[in-house]
């Protein structure tokens, strides 16, 4: 068991499935008192009914005062998972650019804005940013997600490093494929770079857990993602000449 969380006030946003279920059925099994969110109310009731937790469906970007709430006027810790696997190119229409950064970035915010001031004033918060090793690397055929990615990323980087001397832990959770429905939504592009590696859902838990046990900011569900971005950052053009090779492949199997 993981003393952190045990007995703690937590909040799991698109949890009805995917990793957010996984995320809800062991911080339940840590013995924590869970919030099941999802915009699918009997998906977000099903899994609550499941771990004995309680069902906040809704949007995920305006539900923190009714999930503290239903905690008993305290949330410690806050998952924010939700999110949208937009597909497309830079061409990609505004409302599909606009629907990723809303989700995939301002839901962040939205949750910190709400939550930072009680958790200020008692020294302590852990934020959990289901981020995407899209958002460390990137996404071929998926230009939204992998840009609204590298922004749920940043965000997270700034919100652990501006507050991490006041009580708040955060964490950036960063797997590459994932055995869910987002995953078969990825088409043709995720077969070819995400499916042969692809793990489940409960790996992400397990890994969440581990770097909280570690008290480590970057979770890295596929370790081999950290190779990968240290050789982007130590030279680039090389990995982004890399990256072109598997889009041609990808194009070429169009």
């Amino acid at each position: 068991m993981v003393e952190a969380v045990q007995g703690a006030g937590v909040v799991v946003t698109g949890a009805g499935g995917g990793i957010g279920a996984a995320l809800a059925r062991r911080f339940a099994a840590e013995g924590a008192r869970v919030v099941v969110n999802d915009l699918d109310a009997g998906k977000a009731e099903a899994v609550a009914e499941e771990i004995g937790g309680i069902a906040v469906p809704g949007d995920a970007s305006a539900i923190v005062g009714a999930a503290r709430d239903a905690l008993g006027g305290t949330v410690d810790v806050y998952c924010a998972n939700a999110g949208v696997a937009s597909g497309g190119s830079a061409a990609a229409g505004e409302d599909v650019w606009a629907l990723a950064w809303d989700v995939n970035v301002m839901a962040h915010v939205r949750a910190a804005q709400a939550l930072l001031p009680d958790w200020l004033e008692r020294g302590s918060g852990r934020f959990v940013s289901t981020v995407s090793a899209a958002g460390l690397l990137t996404m071929i055929g998926a230009a939204p997600y992998a840009v609204t990615k590298h922004g749920a990323y940043a965000f997270a980087e700034w919100l652990s490093l501006t507050y991490r001397h006041r009580g708040l832990k955060v964490h950036a959770i960063c797997p590459q494929g994932v055995r869910t429905d987002m995953l078969a939504g990825t088409g043709s592009a995720g077969d070819l770079v995400l499916v042969p590696t692809a793990i489940e859902p409960e790996d992400v838990a397990d890994a969440l857990f581990k770097g909280i046990e570690e008290d480590r900011f970057l979770i890295l569900p596929h370790p081999e993602v950290a190779g990968y971005y240290q050789a982007r950052a130590t030279d680039p053009d090389r990995w982004l000449t890399s990256m072109n090779h598997i889009q041609q492949k990808w194009e070429a199997a169009w």
